[in-house]
């Protein structure tokens, strides 16, 4: 059904339900809005399971009160009525000459069939609704791809396939390795994605009846069929089972996993400082291997949807939409490479572009641990050890106070000496910041309010390296198989520290805290309304399974195993470090 709506910046043709046939037959539901004249207009288009017609400010009612009561502008200019979540506005777009489409994936929302996520199935799906969006006659024949992390991380896939009609996209804080930057951290399992998949998806799984009407269109969330349990159970793959079971780098991943090399189109890629876990590998690896030649790298903070509806982030998505969607010569083209929000400690940001990523000029710089003064210093040092229990508070190692500004912008590697009293280790490296006064400084991250500045992690019976794809700075471990270690022996380990940026005033320093368990700020917890952990300072980013880590089962716990670091010497165990020096 269509409908004419009067919206603050004028008239806009919107049509609900529309039909997009698959080629296996299955029909899945798109929304469309687009301006009221008969001239073809170019289209953004999303794709996605959290249901087309559920608005924002209710399914995600803390995220939106959190983005428009400290961001106004979002909520300005306005009437919000077609929200939804990670997804454009089409109040802002459609006056600008687009149409936007919302596509529900199969088996959400208002879509039949089966969830599968990242499947190739589903990115075929996506693949088939760009080529309807692109040929239909009120489309120009170039289609657009925005959205936020679900969004994004499809967008990768997409674009990977080449359909005729993608003309550009913009993945804005979506990963595009499942295994290193979703599911398996270092090899170790995130139990983040079961309770997302149980609280954001199964809750608007089609026919679910749970009764959710949309306050957008009147219609079902869900679809107009119900569905028994059982039926529901058999209509999704349960995605955190997919990853306990799959505990490797295997065929499943692979196959979820993007030839980023076969991109073509223009790229904006979109990432967060804060998005350690899920929103900032992927989009700077995205910007690096894709093959176009028209490709750009933006790296922000705050939460991961914030920066997309400021003013900052929309008029930055149009201006790379209408270079390219409507062939504007407004002068995108010539922006530099890289363009970054640089982090203060006072949470502030300050503007700044670069031709590359990592930033030329950077100054690579290996900080020794030093276990007898608990100190990074730039010496190895004689040998020596420190010793932790894997859930305990683990051992720090400081950097000293700075009289000058200091600047670290970049991925960071650690190598360890390590030993354990069990067959294995599991190593949590947080890079944290402590203020003058002694108290630790955090920062709002993507999902958690009080995030370090960087993490890493590694589960030390997956140390093989690759040889071929590791760099200084960004070790590369295949997780292909298990080496256990032999209790107490030492062995040498390069752990993978996601990027950071942070300019360091003088009287703060850096620290290094390594730890068995996930980073956990000592304030309060917060809560979002859509999470069902709380935030302690990882987010819902957690690494806590009990079968994956027995540890954690109370019913049946395993010894806790006590891991040493060695340092100096023979062991000289050392983070390195990108300073940008003025």
């Amino acid at each position: 059904m269509s409908k004419v709506i009067e919206t603050e910046a004028g008239l806009m043709l919107v049509e609900w339900d529309v039909p997009i046939e698959m080629d296996d037959g299955m029909v899945l539901r798109g929304d469309v809005f687009r301006p009221m004249s008969d001239e073809p207009c170019p289209v953004l288009l999303s794709y996605g399971p959290y249901g087309k017609g559920l608005p924002f400010q209710e399914g995600y009612e803390t995220a939106w009160e959190r983005l428009v009561s400290q961001h106004p502008e979002v909520a300005d200019g306005s009437s919000n009525r077609f929200q939804s979540w990670e997804v454009a506005d089409p109040e802002r777009w459609v006056p600008h000459g687009y149409a936007c489409v919302r596509v529900d994936s199969r088996g959400a929302g208002r879509s039949p069939g089966q969830i599968d996520h990242f499947s190739p199935r589903e990115i075929r799906d996506l693949y088939m609704c760009i080529e309807w969006a692109g040929t239909t006659l009120w489309s120009n024949g170039k289609v657009g791809l925005s959205g936020i992390s679900y969004y994004a991380a499809v967008q990768w896939q997409v674009a990977a396939l080449r359909p005729p009609h993608l003309a550009a996209i913009c993945p804005w804080e979506g990963f595009n390795d499942m295994y290193r930057e979703a599911t398996h951290h270092g090899g170790i399992l995130s139990t983040f994605t079961r309770g997302w998949a149980r609280m954001q998806v199964q809750t608007v799984q089609y026919g679910n009846g749970r009764g959710l009407m949309s306050t957008i269109n009147g219609l079902s969330v869900t679809g107009d069929e119900v569905l028994d349990a059982k039926s529901l159970r058999g209509n999704r793959i349960d995605f955190g089972a997919a990853h306990l079971e799959h505990a490797f780098d295997d065929e499943y991943y692979a196959e979820r996993r993007p030839d980023l090399a076969r991109i073509e189109v223009p790229v904006l890629s979109a990432g967060n400082w804060g998005g350690a876990g899920l929103h900032l590998r992927g989009n700077i690896e995205g910007f690096l291997d894709s093959g176009s030649s028209q490709k750009w790298l933006e790296i922000h903070g705050l939460e991961h949807w914030t920066e997309y509806y400021t003013d900052y982030g929309r008029a930055l998505q149009q201006e790379f939409f209408d270079h390219f969607l409507k062939g504007e010569d407004n002068g995108w083209d010539q922006r530099p490479p890289v363009m970054l929000k640089v982090r203060q400690v006072d949470g502030s940001f300050d503007q700044r572009t670069a031709e590359a990523w990592p930033l030329p000029g950077t100054a690579w710089t290996d900080l020794f641990l030093n276990a007898a003064s608990g100190a990074l210093v730039e010496d190895a040092g004689a040998a020596g050890s420190v010793s932790y229990d894997e859930l305990g508070d683990g051992v720090t190692f400081y950097l000293p106070e700075s009289d000058e500004a200091v600047e670290v912008i970049g991925p960071l590697s650690l190598k360890l000496f390590v030993s354990s009293t069990t067959d294995d280790a599991d190593l949590f490296a947080v890079l944290r910041i402590i203020g003058p006064d002694g108290e630790e400084i955090t920062f709002p991250g993507a999902l958690d309010p009080h995030s370090p500045p960087a993490q890493g992690w590694l589960r030390a019976s997956h140390r093989e390296l690759d040889p071929e794809r590791s760099l200084p700075y960004r070790p590369y471990h295949p997780h292909q198989r298990r080496q256990p270690l032999e209790p107490e022996e030492v062995y040498e380990v390069d752990i993978e520290i996601w990027p950071t940026c942070i300019v360091l005033p003088p009287g703060y320093r850096m620290a290094l805290t390594i730890q068995g368990h996930d980073y956990e700020y000592g304030g309060a917890p917060a809560q979002l309304s859509n999470l069902a952990v709380e935030l302690r300072g990882s987010g819902p980013l957690l690494h806590d399974d009990p079968i994956d880590r027995p540890v954690y089962d109370k019913g049946n716990p395993a010894p806790a195993a006590k891991i040493t670091v060695h340092t100096g010497g023979d062991t000289p165990s050392r983070l390195l470090v990108p300073f940008l020096r003025g």
